[in-house]
């Protein structure tokens, strides 16, 4: 609502128009500024049909801190239960939900095609998982273990290996441009995975990928040696986003499919390839339209990485 009242009313009636299977069962002004910038667009919108279940005023408490692939990661937020409690205490006062329960309708979805979900590359997984590596979508890992796999998480901040146990790990994506320093420094870290990824599968996504590689370059223009599993060198210095859904074509077997196949998935990320390397690359990649986007990802041996972050089979 930043900026319109009026204005309001042609985006509503343009989102209930735009695809008759959706129906818009009300709307809820965010960001309203005064009683006046509430009664305007209020006026405006329910004069075209549509219910207002509530506004919801300007509150500079009720922010959230974000960053350069969304909001701060909930771990990192301090007394975040606190503060979920004064922001549905602003919602109780602000919306009606006894009016929001009763537009509601029961929904009925199509459960999804379970042969189609990536099978766990093993039935002990070692995963990595801390602030810098923390973007890991949540069917993946329930449906790996419902599949009977184990996730056995660690911490390359702390300095951890994967487990000795496991036969096979993943290093998700996440924020490793912020604490590329430390990961730098983390000897036990770079030691066990240079060990482990001799005998046993190792798959990179986005962040993991970039740690993968020789180097990472941070936004300072510090470049810092990561694992050197693969030989490609990432920068947050020289930034240029990325974001779109992929299918990637296998070119090799490895941890998220057989050669062969078809993955779906989704790429957002900021930071580049200054040095793709000498690899091979793991991939033909399309964008979700089925356009070409060349050759992508790198492998070799036991190693495995990607940009983009796997969803499914295609």
């Amino acid at each position: 609502m930043s900026g319109q009242s009026q204005t309001a009313a042609a985006l509503a009636k343009g989102f209930a128009a735009y695809d008759p299977k959706v129906r818009i069962a009300g709307v809820v002004l965010n960001q309203v500024a005064s009683p006046r910038h509430e009664a305007m667009a209020r006026d405006a919108i329910e004069a075209i049909g549509i219910p207002v279940l509530g506004a919801v005023y300007r509150n500079p408490d009720m922010a959230l801190p974000e960053r350069h692939l969304g909001l701060v990661q909930a771990s990192e937020h301090a007394a975040l239960e606190a503060f979920i409690e004064r922001l549905a205490d602003v919602m109780e006062q602000s919306i009606d939900l006894d009016a929001v329960m009763k537009a509601a309708v029961p929904l009925s979805m199509q459960a999804g095609d379970a042969a189609r979900l990536l099978p766990p590359p093993g039935q002990r997984i070692a995963i990595a998982q801390d602030a810098a590596f923390s973007f890991v979508y949540p069917h993946l890992a329930r449906h790996w273990r419902e599949a009977g796999a184990e996730l056995l998480p660690f911490s390359p901040l702390a300095d951890e290996g994967p487990a000795e146990s496991a036969d096979a790990c993943w290093l998700p994506g996440g924020y490793p441009e912020l604490h590329a320093g430390r990961i730098a420094a983390a000897e036990h870290f770079r030691a066990s995975m240079q060990a482990f990824a001799e005998t046993r599968p190792v798959h990179g996504e986005c962040g993991g990928f970039m740690v993968l590689g020789k180097a990472l370059e941070d936004a300072d223009g510090t470049t810092h040696a990561m694992l050197g599993l693969l030989c490609h060198v990432t920068s947050y210095a020289k930034r240029k986003m990325n974001l779109g859904y992929r299918q990637a074509t296998l070119m090799s077997d490895c941890a998220i499919g057989s050669k062969g196949e078809t993955i779906r998935g989704h790429e957002f990320h900021y930071s580049r390839l200054v040095e793709p390397g000498s690899d091979a690359p793991l991939a033909m990649l399309a964008d979700g339209q089925g356009r070409a986007l060349g050759p992508s990802g790198a492998r070799r041996g036991m190693v495995s990485g990607t940009y983009f972050h796997a969803i499914a089979r295609s």
